[in-house]
């Protein structure tokens, strides 16, 4: 499975939920019209959907001392087995509460970005988020060089550069990672990440708002 293709697949859950638009959205509409697996995929997910529409999220709590409470009830029943089966069904409820409200949280603008340049080898894929304190980066990829640090600055209208931090390259494995800058989304022009000799390796430029 390549690198697009594995980035299609991880954007099927906000497509069933009707979380995305522009270029994403397209994207995967592309997809879908050439992937008979993704497909099925988006088939399955579509009861999920119509059942996570009759959640409330207000209604969705897990109290903190769940795990004491259900401990001691079940060491006053039947023992330790009993106490495994029992606290493995209390994270279930954790992990499904968690991702009830991953699913239902309000959602920040996502504006996927080009990319004007990568390096051979490098495979990349980027979004920005505007904040009130300035930009995030999200940069998903492949082809970094392992164990390589990467700086990353964004470009500012007036020419400055800001940084935006760092990541470690991950080589043929799939890299995921944030960063954040001061830079106002109206004063960005876009990002370059640059390899430890100083060398670009990815920039982008983004579109003026």
């Amino acid at each position: 499975m390549n690198f697009v293709h594995r980035r299609r697949i991880e954007l099927l859950g906000a497509y069933v939920l009707n979380h995305l638009t522009g270029i994403e959205l397209t994207a995967v509409q592309d997809h879908l019209d050439d992937c008979a697996d993704c497909r099925r995929t988006v088939a399955e997910l579509a009861p999920v959907v119509r059942a996570l529409a009759q959640v409330n999220p207000d209604d969705v709590a897990v109290p903190a001392h769940l795990e004491e409470v259900v401990v001691r009830r079940v060491d006053a029943q039947r023992g330790q087995r009993r106490r495994v089966l029992v606290l493995s069904a209390a994270a279930a409820a954790v992990v499904f509460a968690g991702a009830t409200w991953w699913y239902l949280r309000p959602t920040a603008p996502l504006e996927p970005v080009a990319l004007t340049q990568q390096a051979p080898g490098v495979t990349a894929e980027a979004s920005i988020v505007p904040h009130t304190w300035g930009v995030e980066i999200k940069l998903d990829g492949q082809g970094f060089a392992a164990g390589q640090t990467y700086r990353v600055v964004v470009t500012s209208t007036d020419g400055g550069e800001v940084s935006a931090g760092s990541f470690i390259g991950t080589g043929t494995n799939i890299m995921r990672c944030n960063l954040n800058s001061s830079v106002l989304r109206a004063d960005a022009s876009g990002f370059v990440v640059r390899d430890a000799a100083g060398a670009v390796t990815l920039s982008s430029t983004f579109p003026p708002r």
